[in-house]
């Protein structure tokens, strides 16, 4: 399949970014994949996973991936990279703000007083200061067309959300309702141009790190089950990569302007699947399951 559309994933070095940029690149789309760790240089993450890599699986999938080293906290920096898309392409279709790295900082179990300053405002500006400066500079871009798709990567849904997530913090907690709140905004402004702006999260997920800390592969992750049994539930990236590719793809995803969406509901209405050829729903089983203290048992939710 080939295109000439164009996406800008802020934030693709590894994860849901990287899988989104990939699934993007299948529909045959340019997809520019920035981030801070490159084959020379690491961000604070240090992380072996880097933006070249990205763009070659884009590559490899069909379409063009650009990769472009960027920190979304420097406005000017971001100015650059949507002047470029602009000169080089002259279009932007698909903005996946999924600006992150925000995970070093994060400590379980800490009430506000007792987590780290720093960290905690560090956390901020990483989650939501660099989308909000991100979409200031690319939504000029993206409202030209009308059709044009805003993507904010979070965690959990508004519904799940609406809690307090206690155990990770009110930093963290903070971080990803915001994000919430931006997609909702860049709904109501984007409205008149026609284009759409939605929330988007994965469930449980199989990142890279998260691997790491389990210490299993994407081939044998149910391993990690033994440790933690409602990983039972976890999904690939690959999964929510689907996800935002099927938004993408629609010409009726206006239908979902400023909606808090997750790849398991995703997969009901595209009918699409995670890699290994299930269809998790993690947001539903972690309510019905695994907070209401019951065995871990993922039949009926994949």
């Amino acid at each position: 399949m080939s295109t000439d559309k164009v996406a800008l994933v802020a934030g693709g070095t590894r994860a849901a970014g990287r899988a989104i940029a990939v699934e993007l690149g299948r529909l045959g789309m340019t997809v520019y994949v920035t981030g801070r760790t490159t084959r020379e240089q690491r961000s604070e993450v240090n992380r072996p996973e880097t933006i070249e890599e990205t763009a070659e699986l884009v590559g490899a999938a069909g379409g063009t991936g650009v990769a472009v080293r960027v920190d979304h906290l420097e406005p000017d920096a971001v100015r650059a990279l949507v002047e470029r898309i602009d000169t080089e392409r002259g279009r932007l279709d698909v903005l996946v703000n999924d600006i992150w790295g925000g995970d070093v900082y994060l400590t379980f179990g800490k009430k506000l007083w007792e987590h780290s300053l720093d960290g905690g405002l560090r956390m901020l500006r990483l989650g939501v200061e660099t989308h909000a400066i991100t979409s200031h500079f690319a939504l000029p871009l993206l409202i030209r067309r009308p059709g044009g798709l805003v993507i904010e990567m979070t965690d959990g849904t508004a519904e799940y959300n609406a809690n307090y997530r206690k155990d990770a913090g009110l930093f963290y907690d903070l971080v990803k309702t915001s994000v919430q709140r931006l997609a909702l905004a860049q709904s109501e402004e984007l409205r008149e141009y026609g284009c759409t702006a939605v929330a988007l999260t994965p469930g449980w997920l199989r990142s890279e790190a998260m691997l790491d800390a389990f210490g299993v592969t994407e081939d044998n992750w149910r391993d990690a089950t033994s440790h933690q049994p409602h990983f039972v539930i976890s999904e690939s990236p690959v999964f929510v990569g689907r996800a935002a590719a099927a938004l993408a793809a629609d010409p009726e995803a206006a239908r979902w302007n400023g909606q808090s969406l997750s790849s398991g509901q995703l997969a009901k209405v595209y009918d699409f699947d995670d890699a290994d050829g299930s269809r998790p729903d993690a947001w539903r089983y972690l309510t019905e399951v695994e907070s209401q203290g019951k065995p871990a048992d993922a039949t009926g939710y994949r």
